[in-house]
């Protein structure tokens, strides 16, 4: 997998038709132009995740997972938006990930291969429904036309999200072929590592996926009165069974003179140099909000030492992840070791959303379980411990023995009558820790102080109430290329949400956000 994580873009063909015409004279035999669908699909793996992960380098600190250790830095804690942040979100989608999609597809049909179809539709799945979580309407329909169409329209989130589905509906037509349908292999290791790198050619794993990102999609639309528990029920069912099935991609060691290769929220990287653990985060883990409960996760996600801050406000804290050391605390958590993974969607995030399914379908019996199961998932996934580097950061073990502790303890509904919906949300909101998605609930459930008790807007030096007015995010402002190459369907997306400005833009609800 080394050869392909973070990166990697391959070929990129759609963006390259406009030039074709004047670069038939020069074809260099040496340097194919095509490929066989083997080794286009690790590029768009992940390509793919990574529009994730680089959206995740803005979203924690809309979500108060971390925030700044300077007041009014920047932009980050005030939700100043700029379009060079959205850049990523929408380029990872379409030049370095999405674009390669139909070539491959068209290469795997020509020979015989459906697995490697229904990889692509799948995948294609899962970019446009971060993209249209993040951005709102997107290109589709008129997308992947390279220099036949730089400007295409801007399909509706509504029709976004009946893509999404039917594109999981088809790709696990393809996948649920025999093997013996297939031409190609959808994974092999001789005589180099390609194709399939996320699931090395399980193909029950990525109907397991195609089921997981359907349930996602739809428990995003509780506002709407077409929302069916039952049904979000049904695809979870189908979906994720043990975090063996997750959607990640492990990091691997720098290789010099590159280190994009190590995490992109780890110190090599330094991303996140300027960040600590917001107050928000830490009072769920060190027995604040939950008095006389240290969670088992204190010490491993966030170090022990961890005291948070308010958004805005800054820290007057100087401590460092160790003595003589320049790196911040958070370079001191779990999920910033260098050979970390990143997380796309997870079996713990499945058991969320089946929980907060089952209570709104009244069913507490299944929405209990499913709420604990969750969190044992989330735990277990770091519970081994050990001493990572650089920098040499030592993790101590969780035992099976704390973690039913917890589950038992007053930070977990011990009772069906005592199940909230706070409960489970602030519980899949931790285990969420960094992922974009976890943005998404915050928008449905309107950022409700009731639910997420320990969000605080962030505060000002100044007094006022920032560029936001007191409103909270509720979209990325499209990306910067967008804004030069295609500026009338910026316009007219503008338009459509009534917005005066960028920093009223992003304060329109996105369709999925309204009823």
């Amino acid at each position: 997998m080394k050869r392909y994580i973070l990166g990697l873009s391959l070929l990129s063909l759609p963006a390259l038709t406009a030039c074709e015409k004047f670069l038939d004279v020069n074809n260099n035999p040496n340097n194919p132009v095509s490929s066989t669908p083997n080794f286009i699909l690790p590029g768009i793996i992940s390509n793919g995740i990574q529009t994730q992960m680089f959206t995740a380098l803005r979203t924690p600190f809309i979500t108060q997972y971390v925030v700044s250790r300077t007041a009014n830095s920047g932009g980050n804690d005030q939700f100043f938006f700029t379009n060079a942040q959205s850049t990523n979100t929408f380029n990872f989608s379409y030049f370095q990930s999405g674009g390669n999609i139909p070539v491959m597809q068209k290469a795997a049909l020509a020979e015989g291969s459906p697995y490697y179809v229904g990889a692509g539709k799948i995948m294609q799945a899962l970019i446009l429904a971060h993209a249209t979580d993040m951005l709102g309407n997107i290109p589709y329909s008129e997308a992947y036309q390279g220099g036949a169409n730089f400007t295409p329209k801007y399909d509706s989130q509504q029709q976004i999200y009946s893509t999404i589905n039917q594109l999981l509906d088809e790709g696990l037509v393809e996948m649920l072929k025999p093997a013996s349908a297939n031409f190609r292999p959808l994974y092999s290791t001789s005589p180099s590592e390609s194709g399939d790198i996320l699931y090395k050619g399980d193909v029950l794993k990525w109907q397991r996926l195609a089921y997981a990102l359907k349930a996602r999609q739809a428990q995003h639309l509780t506002k709407k009165a077409s929302y069916d528990p039952n049904a979000v029920l049904a695809l979870c069912a189908k979906a994720f069974q043990t975090s063996a099935d997750d959607a990640q991609l492990q990091f691997q060691p720098a290789v010099a003179p590159l280190t994009n290769t190590t995490n992109i929220f780890g110190p090599t990287r330094g991303n996140f140099g300027g960040a600590t653990f917001s107050l928000n985060l830490i009072k769920y883990l060190n027995g604040t909000t939950f008095p006389g409960v240290v969670d088992p996760r204190f010490g491993v996600m966030v170090p022990s030492t961890s005291t948070g801050a308010a958004p805005g406000a800054g820290t007057a804290s100087t401590a460092n992840l160790t003595p003589g050391s320049t790196l911040t605390d958070f370079y001191g958590g779990w999920y910033a070791r260098d050979l970390g993974y990143y997380e796309a969607i997870t079996y713990h995030e499945v058991k969320f959303i089946e929980a907060e399914a089952a209570f709104r379908a009244n069913n507490k019996t299944l929405a209990l379980a499913s709420l604990k199961e969750g969190i044992r998932a989330h735990i277990r996934k770091m519970s081994g411990g050990g001493t990572f580097s650089p920098p040499p950061v030592t993790f101590p073990a969780i035992t099976s023995a704390q973690i039913e502790a917890y589950i038992a303890s007053a930070a977990v509904p011990q009772t069906e009558a005592a199940l909230t919906l706070r409960s489970i949300m602030e519980q899949k909101y931790i285990a969420m820790f960094l992922n974009p998605d976890s943005w998404s609930d915050l928008r449905r459930l309107d950022f409700d102080s009731n639910i997420y008790v320990n969000l605080q807007y962030p505060v000002y030096s100044n007094g006022g109430t920032g560029p936001l007015l007191g409103k909270y995010p509720r979209r990325l402002l499209p990306g910067a290329t967008e804004v030069t190459v295609n500026p009338n369907a910026v316009a007219a997306n503008y338009a459509e949400a009534g917005a005066t400005s960028d920093q009223d833009y992003v304060t329109k609800p996105l369709w999925f956000d309204m009823p």
